[in-house]
């Protein structure tokens, strides 16, 4: 087992989660698969593989900064419930 449900306790307390002991068993055995699955792509031949940043070759995901006009005030606060013409009016919090 690569991690016991002791582990998995006092992680719990950490957290403070009141883990069951039937769900405490319950993810010591699901900690365990992922950690065994995990240990199989470590068995992998990963030498000739470039490093990415992204699962997808995406390209232009950042886009050229580009002024465009703003929406018109009163367009703005067509739909609003309370306006004075020129901002919103929203309740007073403090």
């Amino acid at each position: 087992m690569k991690i016991s449900a002791d582990e998995v306790a006092h992680v719990a307390r950490l957290a403070r989660l009141d883990l069951s002991r039937d769900m405490t068993e319950m993810l010591t055995g699901q900690m365990n698969d992922i950690l065994t699955y995990m240990d199989k792509f470590a068995e992998l031949d990963t030498s000739g593989v470039q490093p990415t940043t992204h699962a997808l070759q995406l390209t232009g995901a950042m886009r050229e900064d580009e002024t465009s006009p703003s929406l018109e005030r009163g367009k703005a606060l067509a739909n609003a419930p309370q306006s004075n013409g020129e901002s919103f009016i929203v309740p007073k919090v403090i």
